[in-house]
């Protein structure tokens, strides 16, 4: 029995948090993303997708970001998960996905960011070995952690187009 009220208990919890997140608009996260530099560079190293006699395409940027993710925080947020993704065509009609950048932001007080001029934390690489030529939509992606209750993710309301450059 006791079992029984803790779930109706953190059901609550878990609803009333939803409710809350749901009118602090959530859902409509302004942001800025510009892309400096991208640097497209052959590696041959296992570390960086490529074997020593086949190397790898790899991606990184430098780029500015700002963006107010303060609605996303109340009494039940335990930290937020924020990354830069790139997200491009793939060679058999697949869609990519990939991470360039990323941060978790545990308070409210931290959750402006005004970045300028980052590097990305990642080189990024594909299945197939170049590239090139290939034009990415970077958006800004977030996922909410809560102290109890299931994750949200959302996307931030901005992007950006990158076409890779050659090497």
């Amino acid at each position: 029995m006791h079992t029984t009220a803790a779930n109706d208990k953190s059901r609550v919890i878990s609803v009333s948090w939803l409710v809350q997140l749901h009118f602090s608009e959530h859902g409509s996260i302004p942001a800025h993303i510009s892309v400096n530099k991208a640097v497209n560079t052959m590696k041959y190293s296992r570390n960086f997708g490529g074997r020593p006699n086949s190397g790898k395409e790899n991606v990184r940027l430098a780029f500015n970001l700002t963006s107010d993710l303060s609605s996303l925080f109340n009494w039940n947020t335990k930290q937020v998960f924020v990354y830069l993704v790139g997200e491009y065509p793939g060679k058999k009609n697949e869609v990519s996905k990939v991470v360039f950048w990323d941060k978790i932001i545990r308070t409210k007080e931290d959750s402006t960011l005004e970045l300028s001029d980052v590097r990305s934390k990642y080189s990024v690489w594909d299945y197939y070995p170049d590239l090139h030529n290939r034009t990415a939509t970077l958006k800004l992606e977030y996922n909410i952690q809560p102290h109890v209750g299931p994750l949200i993710w959302g996307t931030a309301d901005a992007f950006t187009q990158l076409q890779f450059p050659q090497i």
